[in-house]
């Protein structure tokens, strides 16, 4: 609730940033461009009527702005941009403006609001990222390898791709042609940097998981199926204090919930809105797909079950049990795998918010 007597906007980039306050009391409008410098912002807002309250967007500046304040004892919101309301027929766009919106909806409370990690916190968020990051460069780089070979006429058919007998292969083709020679081996060389690059970072965030503030929420989830160390870390990473949602709004934070347009007596439903953490929404439609086999508890699962506490392993085998039964509904009444995998998904982050919130 505002309570302060004076809401400021900023609209922060790489270089400026344009303030503007209201006084409540007065009326009164404070504008000024400043240097993108915590010391120089909080030395002019602290200048301002106080008490102040402060707001801004949620970009690629990040918190730092954030930390700054609440060390100096001013509140300060970091909005989320897609929740910032814009009046339909507004056509101008200045940075005086964004600003002036800011300080309005703050002083109204409509700013959502986003949660400011800790440096811990948004350090191990760099790493799961950086892992992400080589994930994609991985791939391009394997297509590009696979795409160069197929112009030219070579297939590989001894069985799974990029595996030691792959690269046996791979090193066995000559060209002719010194240009394509040189674009192949330059093409390898980014799939060999790019293994190593993620095997590097795969033992960062696994020493990471075994030893830190987020170890006992990935232990916890990795009781279920196809949450591995790697996936278990990434989720409490990226979606931080869990306590923050229920069992029923974590699908709808990750954009796993239909879309819908509906008035009077009609209701339409589409696909899933795709909203919030798009990474961890990945990650749970990778893992729904291990729900669909029958299930058994083998020795990778029993590793993971030793290393959690017993209630979080009675919980986990219940949702293993239930995810796979939900599987079987779905095939049973011929519903298309995609949509059934996302609806997989959407339960399985509620498995995974109800361990992750359970007491250590």
């Amino acid at each position: 609730m505002f309570t302060e007597r004076t809401s400021v906007g900023l609209d922060v980039h790489a270089r400026s940033v344009a303030a503007l306050a209201i006084d409540t009391t007065t009326g009164e409008l404070f504008k000024q461009r400043l240097v993108p410098s915590s010391e120089v912002v909080i030395d002019w807002i602290q200048a301002l009527p106080g008490p102040a309250a402060v707001t801004y967007e949620a970009g690629p500046t990040g918190f730092g702005l954030a930390r700054a304040m609440t060390t100096a004892g001013i509140r300060c919101e970091v909005a989320a941009p897609s929740k910032i309301t814009r009046a339909a027929g507004d056509r101008v766009k200045t940075d005086a403006r964004d600003a002036m919106l800011l300080a309005r909806l703050l002083r109204m409370d409509e700013i959502v609001a986003v949660r400011v990690p800790t440096i811990t916190q948004e350090a191990a968020r760099d790493l799961v990222r950086a892992r992400e990051d080589v994930r994609g460069d991985l791939m391009r780089a394997r297509h590009r390898v696979s795409k160069l070979l197929l112009r030219h006429g070579h297939v590989y058919y001894g069985g799974k791709a990029w595996t030691a007998k792959h690269a046996t292969w791979l090193r066995s083709i000559r060209f002719a042609e010194s240009g394509t020679r040189a674009a192949y081996d330059a093409d390898r060389e980014a799939v060999d940097f790019a293994v190593a690059r993620r095997d590097r970072l795969d033992q960062a965030i696994a020493a990471m998981a075994a030893d830190s503030e987020f170890t006992p929420v990935t232990r916890r989830v990795c009781c279920l199926r196809g949450i591995s160390t790697l996936t278990g870390f990434a989720l409490a990473v990226e979606l931080g204090d869990w306590d923050r949602f229920t069992g029923a709004s974590i699908g709808a934070y990750l954009g796993l919930v239909p879309t819908e347009h509906s008035s009077g007596e009609s209701r339409r439903q589409g696909g899933i809105t795709k909203t919030g953490n798009s990474h961890a929404r990945r990650l749970l439609i990778e893992a729904a797909w291990h729900h669909k086999a029958q299930y058994r508890v083998g020795a990778v699962l029993q590793a993971r079950w030793d290393q959690a506490p017993p209630d979080a392993r009675a919980r986990g085998h219940a949702g293993n049990q239930r995810l796979h039964h939900r599987w079987l509904r779905y095939a049973a009444r011929n519903k298309k795998h995609t949509v059934a995998n996302t609806a997989i998904a959407r339960e399985l982050a509620g498995w995974c918010w109800s361990l992750a919130t359970m007491p250590d």
